[in-house]
This record gives structure tokens, sequence and C-alpha cells, in this order.
């Protein structure tokens, strides 16, 4: 008996070992064995088993040693085969990344979520219990069983999350709740383990966690218990015999497909797993993806609502155009705050009620240009310019470059610039001078790093200790803070513009999310939303509204045939000769036009918006067709070893 097996580390291509008599019974498809290679030995994956070889070798084929503990997972090879297939990713990959991180050192760059007292079990609406009531036979009915739960801002889908984990939990079943953040999953981790009717044992599996979680987990999966697994991306990769429900909340979130090479979409392979595993599914957000409001009309997805709050009511949302003559500069004390808005934050400092102030940059300001000779100060390893930041540091928020303000410029030394945009920080700078009595907090990127600061600035601002929040997107979801009254967005437009064709989808989903921190517990509520110009999507602001919207959308997306009404994927070209690059992305796009039989819209080479991170230049081909399939049968005809720029497949690109 013999096995075909590659190296978690050393040699790329497959390996060949006879098995030893004590192993020769055991299927060891999708295991790790023990092998030796050369003078030492390396754990290595099976890939296949064979009885036979298909020739006769001209060596002394090896025998492998001993087999590594790993969880019995019947399904758990096709399944990788299938995800490596779908985003053009070597199968190795995938299980040496979750190996790796099994014995890496525990994140200290993650803030912890706030601390939950135990709550008492909550008894369920009439909306929530029908849900309930609806999925509870999929848990066994050995089906794959999507389903999409729309959800308004407040309407209590934890709570139906959490009836179905306890309820897979005594089915003896393991549940797998992914979040898009990871200081959303800690956040969740305290939660659930302060309001579950059951004791499960709960694990996170994310950048969070300490070595001995992960051991624990690894016994956890060995021993086939029951358990909840909670993270972002780690946990679908895991092997796990016993997995019986997959829950993904805010599932419309681009968190959810990886910022780096290769950039999986862990909702998508959510979705592989559950087909694979025959399970069901749950996708719950109050703003979901167009993709999964199409699935639900076109593919038969079960459709699940709750359209009332919890507790409170919703806000009334009011629009602002800067541009407009009666917001006129002459008429408000700052620039970046509305004269309307300025008057709100007022009135809830007198009533001693909180206001959330939001801005999706972190920062001082964008940039920072010479005022004689406009000189932009740029990242000497990134197309992008350098961010201002308090204390004059000039940051790169790509590769993490910085350096210290310069009193003159380097170009003609003189020494006044002009500081354009805005960031979280300004921000702050503008409401202290604006009203020096309110106590200010910042919850962005830049804070979330350090753990105790983030922690210390959520329980403030929980506490009523923090009267004006200003953060990113970091606080628009998962946090539930009673006495918020005032929501303010700034440049709610900011990303409109951006030149990927869900811009609208995405810009309406995080005004909505960060309205939604309004009114948790209050009848006289408000939002203000401020916007530089006019566009459609401010007039779909409202919840009840979102429907509309995905109509709006889906018919533009129809006629251009973007997902979800056709299938899309980015090829991204990267070398640090960005001659030799322009060359090759030339001739692999006229690879893919020569061998095209198959019908796919073929657009590129282009160069995207940022040409140059960390001194790799980019280019990006887009290919468009019916199905995914035909996509992936085009870009496999192509040779890829006689290029040598680095090349990257991503089906459907959320970013």
């Amino acid at each position: 008996m013999y096995i075909q097996v590659k190296l978690l580390k050393g040699f790329a291509k497959p390996l060949t070992y006879k098995l030893p008599p004590e192993l020769e019974s055991t299927q060891l498809e999708g295991s790790i064995v023990e092998v030796p290679i050369r003078s030492y030995t390396s754990y290595a994956f099976v890939e296949k088993q064979f009885a036979t070889l298909a020739y006769t070798p001209s060596f002394t084929i090896k025998t492998a040693h001993s087999l590594m503990p790993f969880p019995s997972d019947p399904e758990y090879i096709n399944f990788i085969k299938k995800i490596s297939n779908y985003h053009q990713v070597d199968d190795l990959h995938l299980i040496k990344r979750m190996r790796n991180f099994l014995i890496q050192e525990q994140s200290e760059g993650i803030a912890p979520g706030l601390v939950q007292e135990r709550k008492k079990a909550v008894t369920l609406t009439a909306e929530q219990q029908n849900i309930v009531t609806a999925i509870i036979p999929d848990l066994t009915a050995k089906k794959f069983a999507p389903s999409l739960l729309h959800g308004v801002t407040g309407s209590g889908k934890t709570e139906v999350y959490k009836k179905l984990i306890v309820q897979n939990f005594l089915n003896n079943k393991t549940t797998i709740l992914l979040l898009p953040e990871v200081t959303l999953a800690l956040q969740f981790e305290n939660i659930l383990r302060g309001s579950l009717e059951q004791e499960i044992p709960i694990f996170g599996f994310h950048s969070g966690i300490s070595p001995k979680i992960k051991r624990e987990l690894w016994q956890a999966l060995l021993n086939q218990k029951p358990i909840l697994i909670v993270g972002v991306h780690l946990p679908i990769l895991l092997p796990i015999a016993n997995l019986g429900l997959i829950i993904i909340d805010e599932e419309h979130e681009s968190g959810f497909q990886e910022k780096k090479h290769p950039k999986l979409n862990t909702k998508e392979i959510a979705l592989i797993r559950a087909q694979q595993y025959k399970i069901p599914i749950l996708l719950g957000s109050a703003t979901p993806s167009i993709s999964s409001l199409y699935n639900v009309k076109q593919k038969g997805w079960k459709f699940f609502q709750l359209t009332t709050r919890y507790r409170g009511n919703f806000p009334v949302i009011k629009t602002v155009y800067l541009n407009d003559k009666q917001n006129s500069t002459t008429k408000r004390r700052s620039f970046w705050i509305s004269k309307e808005l300025d008057q709100h934050i007022a009135d809830r400092l007198a009533k001693k009620e909180q206001a959330i102030i939001f801005i999706n940059r972190r920062g001082f300001s964008f940039f920072v240009q010479c005022k004689d000779c406009n000189f932009i100060f740029e990242c000497n390893a990134c197309s992008v310019s350098l961010t201002l930041h308090d204390r004059g540091k000039l940051s790169c928020h790509y590769c993490d470059y910085a350096q210290t303000m310069p009193t003159e410029c380097p170009k003609c030394a003189k020494k006044e610039f002009l500081k354009k945009g805005i960031g979280t920080q300004q921000v702050v700078s503008i409401l202290e001078q604006l009203f020096p009595q309110a106590r200010i907090g910042r919850a962005d990127m830049d804070t979330t790093v350090k753990r105790k600061n983030w922690q210390k600035t959520l329980a403030d601002f929980q506490n009523g200790e923090i009267d004006i929040l200003v953060g990113t997107q970091t606080i628009t979801k998962g946090y539930h803070f009673p006495k918020v009254t005032l929501v303010g967005i700034l440049w709610a437009d900011l990303n409109l513009h951006f030149p990927i064709y869900n811009a609208s989808e995405t810009t309406l989903q995080q005004l909505i999310q960060v309205a939604g921190r309004a009114g948790r517990e209050s009848l006289n509520s408000m939002v203000i939303v401020q916007a530089m110009q006019e566009h459609p999507i401010f007039d779909y602001l409202n919840e009840v509204d979102y429907p509309a919207f995905y109509q709006r959308e889906i018919e533009a997306r129809s006629m251009l045939k973007y997902p979800p009404c056709g299938r899309f994927c980015e090829i991204e070209l990267m070398h640090t000769d960005e001659a030799l690059l322009a060359r090759e992305a030339t001739h692999f796009a006229a690879q893919l036009h020569k061998n095209n039989t198959r019908d796919v819209f073929v657009l590129g080479p282009a160069l995207p918006p940022i040409n140059k991170i960390k001194n790799s230049y980019r280019r990006k081909i887009y290919l468009k067709a019916a199905s995914m399939a035909t996509i992936i049968e085009l870009y496999q005809i192509i040779d890829h070893t006689r290029f040598k720029s680095k090349i990257f497949f991503t089906p459907n690109p959320l970013v």
C-alpha cells in the first residue's frame, strides 16, 4: 500500500511513500503523516492512497513513519479539493495555513470585547420563535439547507442563533459561528459565554486566542465532542467530523474576503462546505448582500425576517448636503460639521445623552501638500500618499511605513503645507474645539491595536463616561449602546465613486449599519447623514426601503452581467519590475483572448487605483461569464510557468 503526499515544509512536488503494515488498512487521504526526507523527518499531507504503483521505480521507496493525530472527517479531503479548485490554489496551502496557525503565538494586536454579565434565558418573540421552529428540522435532515435571515438592526438575530446553537449541541453536533472581524468574534464569545441556556464548550479560533486554547480545541476535534467554534476565516478550514450547523453573522460584510493573496472568500467556502457536508447554513444581516437576496429568489433559499426592534424604535434619518446653500460654510462653525449636526450634538449634550460620529477614515488628514510647489508626501514602497496622524506622524496604511512630518518641504524648502481631507483624529480635534465641555473618545484601527485602551474606551462609553464617540467601521456593528440617541455620519458619499461594481451596495450597507447604533432603547433618536453631493442611494437609508434598493441594483447588474447575475473574477499579476510586469500582463491577456472559445468576456490588463504596494507593481485582468466553471476552465489553459510575475486568481472579488 502506497501514499502520495506533499510536504508541509520543503519540496512542493508530490512524493510517494510506502505504508508500514500497521497503517495499510487505515484510510489516510486528508491525514497528516510523518515521513523521512533525506536525513530528517517531516510532516506531510496525504493526497492519495493506492494499493499498487503504476510504474516500476528506479529507486527504493521509503516507508512513512507514523500518523499524526488528525480528526476523523471523511468529507474533508473532497472539501479541501473543491475550495482549492474554486480559488485556484494548491490544496496544501490550505492545510499548511490551518496547521501553521495552530502553532502560532497569540497576537497582541487584538483588542478584547466588552465583558458581559451572565444573563437569564430570553423569551423569544413570535417572529423569532417561528424562525427557530422552521430551521430546527434542517439540523437533522442531512441535506444542504441554506437560509437567509434579514433582521433589522436591534431585532434580536443573536437570540435566534443561540437557540439553534443549543439545539445543535443537544443533537451532539458542532456549530461554526463566523463573523467578519476578530474584535466582533471576541465580543460574540463574551456574549455567548454569559447567555447560552446550555453549558457548551466555546472555542475562539482566530489570532486573538492563546496556544493553550488552540490545543484544547484540537483535542476536542480529535474526540469529536460537540462544541461551538467562533472565528472569522480559519474555523471553516478545520476538520470537523460532527459538523452540524454553520452560522454567518453580518453576512454582507467584505471582511469575509481576505485582503492578502490568495483572497479566500470565507462565506463562499462556508457555502461549499455546507453543501459538501449536507448541513444547514444560516446567513444573517440587517443589510443582506445582493447575492444572498438573489439566491432567495432564484435558488430557493429559505428567507426569514425580523421586522421589529427588540427594544427601542427606529431613528429619524435626515440627509444633509454640504454644498446646499442652507449649509454654506458661512453658516456653520466647521467645514466638516453641518449647522444641523452641530445643533443636535449640543442638544444631546444638554440632555446628558450620547452621540456617535462616524467617518470611515482614520488619521488626521488624507494627505499633506506643499502650498508653494504642490509636492505631496508619498510612500516610497506604495503608490499612495502618506496619511497625517496626530503628533506629526505621516503613515502609509498599506505597508505601515511611517516618518515624522518635516518642518519644510523636501522639494522647495518652504514651510507652509495644506492638510487635505479628514480622518477620525481631526474630527476629534474639531469636536473638542466646538464642544470643549464634552468628553470625547475615539475608536478606530489605531486604537484597537492597544488592547487595554480599546476595551476601556468601549467600557467608558457604555458606562456613560464618554459623551461623543468618534469612530470608523469598527463601531458599526455588534455593540449595543443604550444611551446613544444621535449618530452623525460625515462624508457619507466618500466611497460611492470607488471603481468597483458594488460600491453603492457596500456604501448603503455601511450607512444603515451605522445608523442602527441609534435608538436602541430610545423613542427619540436621530441620524444625520452628511454628504458632499446627492446620490440615489440616499433615498434608501431607512431599513424598510432596502428591498426597493435591491430591485434597483439587481436590474443594473443584470444588464451588465455582474454578480450575482453572472460570474466575475480578478486575475492580478505582481512584480517588482514594472516594465516586465506590463509586458507579461499584456501577454497573459492576449493568451486569454486567443484561447477564449467559452463566451468569457476579458477586460484589461488595467492599472488598479493603487498600482504599487510594498515595492510590487500590479496589473489586473477581469473575466466575466455565466458560470465560474467556465472562467476557471479558460484560466487553467494558460501555462503559468512561462511567466515570472506572481499570478493570483480571485473569484467574485469583494474589495
